[in-house]
């Protein structure tokens, strides 16, 4: 059973996952990244038979993909990666587009999605430290997970079960889907001094129209809204077009989004979130959510009571901090 820190008021209180039902209201919206993940991982070489590893990140409209690359030297424009035991998949080196590189499929399968199914690993973040198991099929999936594309998992989602999602409609909270593919950059640290240099790589997100709704009825109302994660907050706050009238959501595009501290949330009430790494975007975000002592206090907290961090590990529920 996951734990539960709980940040609602100004001092951190233990709590079991479970009593995150008795947190929630009736009438409350619950927001969830309906991503999936996919094996996006590719282990091969290169032509001069050193080892790589491809994190494929996403489709380009010219059948090219962006991807992350390791390799003890950087392949050059040109040169091919090959994949399989018998070096079935050929990919060739188009380019790069910032720190990602463009690949092309050459031969070996009809399409980039089937050589992920064939040949792909599910990515497990790179502080794991281990190979995807059989288990990590199911486990690194939300139960909610519906369009394939992301390389990481939304992980605040992974404590849901069915029955829980059924007690929290049984009790009155609505629940609504965003859809935002999470990119390896999420596991990137900010390494410049200063914070608003750093580039976010950039996420494809969907509102559905039924979302919309749910949103702008939950604002008139002044009815509570949380996100279930960092990236539905992410995809609801980027898609508010504040040159409209009221709370007009686009319902697709990219977004860079870089929430820090100072930044005024326009939408989330509540998060719902696990702990993240140091340096990372995402502690920013939650820093600037809830406020950086309070979350630096919390942090504290968590370390001395022995939660468990980051991807399968425990959770935190964390009220808006007002700026006013």
């Amino acid at each position: 059973m996951s734990r539960l820190l709980d940040l609602r008021g100004v001092q951190p209180k233990d709590s079991q996952f479970v009593q995150f039902l008795e947190m929630c209201d009736p009438g409350d919206l619950l927001v969830m990244n309906d991503t999936r993940v996919v094996k996006a991982r590719l282990l091969g070489r290169k032509e001069s038979g050193g080892k790589v590893e491809v994190m494929l990140e996403r489709p380009q409209p010219d059948g090219s993909w962006l991807a992350m690359l390791r390799a003890s030297h950087t392949p050059v424009v040109g040169s091919l990666l090959y994949f399989g035991n018998k070096d079935e998949v050929c990919l060739e080196m188009r380019g790069r587009v910032g720190d990602l590189f463009l690949l092309k499929l050459k031969s070996g399968a009809e399409s980039m999605e089937a050589v992920m199914r064939e040949y792909g690993q599910l990515p497990l973040p790179p502080y794991m430290e281990r190979p995807p198991e059989q288990d990590d099929e199911e486990r690194y999936q939300t139960v909610y997970a519906q369009d394939p594309g992301a390389v990481a998992a939304p992980t605040a989602g992974l404590h849901f079960s069915e029955d829980f999602l059924d007690a929290l409609k049984n009790k009155g909270v609505e629940i609504q889907f965003v859809t935002l593919h999470v990119g390896a950059g999420t596991f990137q640290p900010v390494r410049v001094e200063n914070v608003a240099e750093h580039r976010m790589h950039p996420e494809r997100y969907f509102i559905p129209h039924s979302t919309m709704e749910a949103v702008q009825k939950a604002k008139a109302d002044d009815r509570r809204i949380t996100a279930v994660g960092t990236t539905s907050l992410r995809a609801l706050e980027a898609s508010v077009d504040e040159a409209q009238e009221g709370w007009f959501m686009a319902e697709q595009g990219d977004t860079r989004l870089f929430i820090t501290p100072g930044y005024h949330f326009k939408i989330v009430d509540r998060l719902l979130t696990n702990f993240h790494l140091p340096k990372s975007t995402l502690l920013m975000l939650v820093q600037a959510f809830g406020g950086i002592e309070r979350l630096k206090q919390a942090y504290q907290h968590a370390v001395q009571e022995r939660y468990r961090f980051f991807s399968y590990g425990d959770a935190m529920v964390i009220d808006r901090m007002s700026l006013e």
